[in-house]
């Protein structure tokens, strides 16, 4: 299995690849150039219970948070902008999916929305760098976004799917804590 995914599409990685136990999801990006502050998009890996909701603030992978308390999830910086290893025999049964975003980092002096990325892609791998999927991500909504669902990881029955999202926010980071429970005490 390799091919490009639309919107909305998934793929099964685990019943196509039987032996797979990791992936590496990346995260790439091009800005256009700038002469002043640029936007500086942040990837984020939300790991999430059935209903959809962060299980714990802690198990969160972003660039302050390096690796999930179960170390099921990790950042790496390889190939892509931004690289997640994932052990997905170590990932928590309560864990339904793993939701990748991007959202801007809050600088005031920055432009407020993802207009500088001329293109946006995420891709799903295997360790060893051979290419599963990829979702290269429509740009034409980039100048009213500022957030960014890219994909998830997903369990079906016992298998793990790949879901081509792109669903944007205008709320930024507030919208995807809102709608992942990110910040509520449990």
């Amino acid at each position: 299995m390799t091919g490009e995914l639309v919107a909305g599409a998934n793929a099964a990685l685990t019943a196509e690849n039987p032996d797979l136990t990791a992936v590496v999801v990346g995260i790439a990006w091009e800005q256009i150039a700038s002469r002043g502050p640029s936007a500086e998009p942040v990837t984020v890996a939300i790991p999430c219970g059935p209903d959809g909701q962060v299980l714990d603030d802690d198990d969160l992978v972003f660039f302050n948070q390096l690796e999930s308390t179960d170390a099921s999830l990790a950042f790496l910086d390889d190939a892509d902008c931004e690289e997640v290893d994932v052990d997905l025999g170590s990932v928590p049964e309560a864990v339904d999916k793993i939701v990748f975003a991007v959202y801007l980092d809050p600088d005031p002096r920055a432009p407020k929305d993802l207009g500088s990325i001329r293109t946006l892609s995420i891709r799903v791998s295997t360790v060893d760098g051979r290419e599963l999927v990829r979702f290269p991500v429509p740009s034409d909504r980039n100048h009213t976004i500022d957030a960014m669902i890219l994909g998830e990881l997903y369990r079906h029955r016992s298998e793990w799917k790949f879901r081509a999202v792109g669903q944007g926010y205008t709320t930024g980071l507030t919208g995807l804590r809102r709608d992942h429970g990110i910040g509520r005490t449990r």
